[in-house]
């Protein structure tokens, strides 16, 4: 074979290898658009959804916010009381204790 018909076969295979890849990415391009539409759709309905949830609880936060800062403030005072009582369960009353 002569060194221009080489030259040439490998211009037209290089031409083929590019055109190929040029349709692998317009068909993944298309596949990458429809699932952006698709999930598109789903986020709409899926925000529109949270936004309802949102409101309902945007109207209670301020209540359960007090309330829950009163709890707070009591735990200490809990907490005191617990630690202050005795033991529920002595040396006498514990089976495990009296089987040694």
């Amino acid at each position: 074979m002569s060194t221009g018909l080489l030259v040439i076969l490998t211009v037209v295979e290089i031409v083929a290898l590019v055109v190929v890849l040029a349709l692998f990415v317009i068909l993944i391009t298309r596949r990458l658009r429809s699932i952006a539409n698709a999930l598109g759709q789903v986020s709409g309905g899926v925000i529109r959804a949270v936004q309802g949830d949102v409101c309902l609880v945007g109207a209670g936060a301020a209540i359960l916010n007090r309330k829950l800062n009163a709890i707070a403030g009591a735990l200490p005072a809990i907490a005191e009381k617990a630690e202050s009582l005795p033991s529920q369960r002595t040396q006498a009353q514990d089976p495990a204790i009296r089987r040694r």
